[in-house]
């Protein structure tokens, strides 16, 4: 597989959010720094084997633009449907809460999708289920409880 030239700024952008975060991670206290410092290098490591991964796909089989498959099928109207539900996820969340809010928009986002139900309820509870585990009891993060509910 070829090499794509849009994979360069891929790598790029994902280096800038490890940098971004990192630095913002020194205004943390030293307890609460474990955390996202592992969630950084995590992502970093990951980045630089997919960047070692397109430099030997680069020597072996060449380099290709990208950009055609890039926008192939862009259809403006998802991209615009996209923005909202999530303008108004963020507007929901200090309204109804983070768990509801976030339960809305991806049911919305997969009736949208035209994700199978039963894919959809296994993503939902799961994904859920993970947020309250990780950052709930594990992390002791209080999300959003929202105004109303």
């Amino acid at each position: 597989m070829k090499m794509k030239k849009t994979d360069i700024g891929v790598v790029a952008f994902m280096y800038a959010v490890c940098a971004f975060f990192y630095v913002y991670s020194f205004d943390l206290s030293e307890g609460s720094k474990s955390y996202p410092l592992f969630t950084i290098a995590l992502l970093f490591g990951l980045t630089t084997l997919y960047l070692v991964q397109m430099i030997l796909a680069a020597k072996k089989y060449g380099v290709e633009s990208g950009t055609d498959s890039v926008f192939a099928g862009f259809l403006p109207k998802q991209l615009i449907l996209s923005v909202v539900l999530t303008l108004a996820y963020v507007f929901l969340v200090d309204v109804l809460g983070f768990f509801t809010a976030t339960t809305l928009f991806m049911i919305a986002s997969f009736v949208y999708l035209k994700v199978p139900v039963l894919h959809s309820v296994i993503a939902l509870v799961s994904m859920d289920l993970l947020i309250y585990l990780a950052f709930v009891l594990f992390l002791g993060v209080r999300l959003p409880a929202g105004i109303l509910i």
